[in-house]
């Protein structure tokens, strides 16, 4: 167990990170060849965990392979997957199989791989409080290192010139149902705790699925393939008007580039957190292929009579309650006909998404500094730093949490790389990685098509001459 003094630096640090998922691993990554920069990172878990609970076998992450850690800021790193390949001397193997898009667990190994190998992460250490120390001109971290089992073992303190914040998400419970998570007997948990819960659900009498995303569709999925033909007793319901595919045409796809991003965040309030709400398909929808396997699995199992399976979308849970401790009951409304009836189950997946970890607790302290927007959000500028009184002459970066300033592409695994290299050019004032001009074929503005409209030579007027008899 690394005691504190050990990892404290005398002087004050470049970089304090805090939270190692997948955005903060890019950072940390990608700032390690940067032999000047003295960044560490912190991370109360035990160690990199990405989403154990949705590994389910065979499941997808819905961007490329090249959008790993680092390739699209730098291929030539050495924690690229290619690189992670090559060192389980599965290169050879990985490029005969064609694969464009890997599977999760495949993606959390390389993720694991890379937090084991990197200097300056230090997991079982819980971020408490940043200040702003005027008089020293740097933030104080105060932080709590953890024992094996969670328990306190030390208290630390250390001293940065910038911070870069990726705590992430966390799972999101609906109202209705929160009361019934917590509560013994009936399982009603969450997408993302699924295969901790896995052998329970498939031997319960009646599973549903609330969440018409890719995790609802996951979930259904595998329970259905792993439950009894002609007795599968599974419903599926959303509150989505279809259990529609995810937006991935090429062009549709160009909203999740730099480009776009710019765009977006050059765009007024209003008008983002119109886009935001709008723009669901092209993040939360389904992967073709998924719909396309339940539809084969329903499909096949109907050969032999229409499978015990209630899929409805359009539907959201009004109040929900426990039938003695055996079942629950859901009181379901449809969104278009108004209609209501109850569902009683013996056991609910919610598949209810994530919301940003809300900054306010950990940022307490720079409350004071903070400049916020209409709907009393953190203002983040253009290269994902807080906006903060000028007083204070070090950066706050964020990553994952710029939804409402940056856009849809904030927790795509696709722009991680080149998110962390904006904030390492900007933070060493330098470009240890030179990003491209363009990255769209669209030109998502008029202001921005202008320079690439050339104007047209215009030839001196001439008059033609009317013929005789015209």
């Amino acid at each position: 167990m690394t005691n504190p003094a050990q990892h404290e630096s005398a002087s004050p640090r470049d970089l304090v990170g805090i939270g190692i998922g997948p955005c903060n691993l890019s950072l940390a990554a990608l700032a390690d060849p940067l032999a000047e920069l003295d960044a560490v990172f912190y991370e109360q878990r035990p160690g990199f965990d990405w989403h154990p609970g949705l590994l389910i076998k065979g499941a997808t992450i819905q961007v490329p392979f090249l959008a790993d850690l680092v390739t699209l800021a730098d291929p030539t790193s050495p924690w690229s997957f290619p690189n992670y390949l090559r060192t389980r001397e599965r290169l050879f193997p990985f490029y005969f199989a064609e694969r464009f898009h890997i599977q999760r667990a495949e993606y959390d190994a390389y993720c694991r791989w890379v937090a084991q190998s990197l200097p300056g992460l230090h997991f079982h250490h819980q971020v408490d409080s940043v200040r702003w120390n005027p008089e020293q001109d740097v933030f104080e971290v105060d932080f709590t290192q953890l024992d094996a089992d969670g328990e306190v073992q030390a208290l630390g303190r250390t001293h940065t010139r910038n911070i870069v914040l990726g705590v992430g998400t966390a799972p999101h419970v609906p109202d209705p149902l929160r009361p019934l998570v917590d509560a013994p007997g009936v399982p009603v948990i969450h997408a993302a705790d699924y295969l901790d819960h896995r052998d329970s659900l498939l031997a319960a009498e009646h599973v549903t699925v609330v969440g018409s995303g890719q995790s609802g569709a996951e979930v259904f999925l595998d329970l259905l393939r792993h439950r009894p033909e002609g007795r599968e007793r599974l419903h599926w319901i959303g509150r989505s008007e279809a259990f529609s595919p995810m937006e991935y045409s090429k062009l549709g796809l160009e909203h999740f580039t730099p480009d776009y991003t710019r765009y977006f965040h050059a765009l007024a309030e209003p008008v983002r957190d119109r886009l935001t709400a709008a723009q669901w398909q092209l993040h939360k929808g389904i992967d073709a292929g998924t719909l396309a396997a339940i539809h084969d699995e329903l499909y096949r199992r109907a050969l032999g009579g229409w499978p015990d399976a209630v899929l409805t979308p359009g539907v959201r849970v009004r109040t929900a309650g426990r039938i003695a401790t055996t079942k629950v009951e859901l009181h379901l409304e449809h969104l278009q006909q108004g209609s209501r009836s109850r569902l009683t189950t013996s056991a609910v997946v919610l598949a209810t998404g994530y919301r940003e970890r809300p900054l306010d607790r950990i940022l307490a302290g720079l409350d004071p500094y903070m400049r916020r927007d209409s709907s009393e959000r953190p203002r983040i500028d253009e290269e994902f730093r807080l906006v903060l009184d000028p007083s204070v002459i070090g950066s706050v970066y964020v990553q994952n949490a710029e939804l409402h300033t940056h856009g849809v592409g904030a927790p795509d695994l696709g722009l991680a790389a080149w998110r962390s290299a904006t904030i390492l050019n900007s933070l060493t004032g330098k470009s240890p990685y030179p990003l491209p001009a363009r990255t769209a074929f669209t030109t998502f503005g008029l202001q921005d098509a202008l320079p690439l409209v050339r104007p047209a030579r215009q030839a001196p007027r001439q008059l033609t001459p009317l013929a005789d008899g015209r």
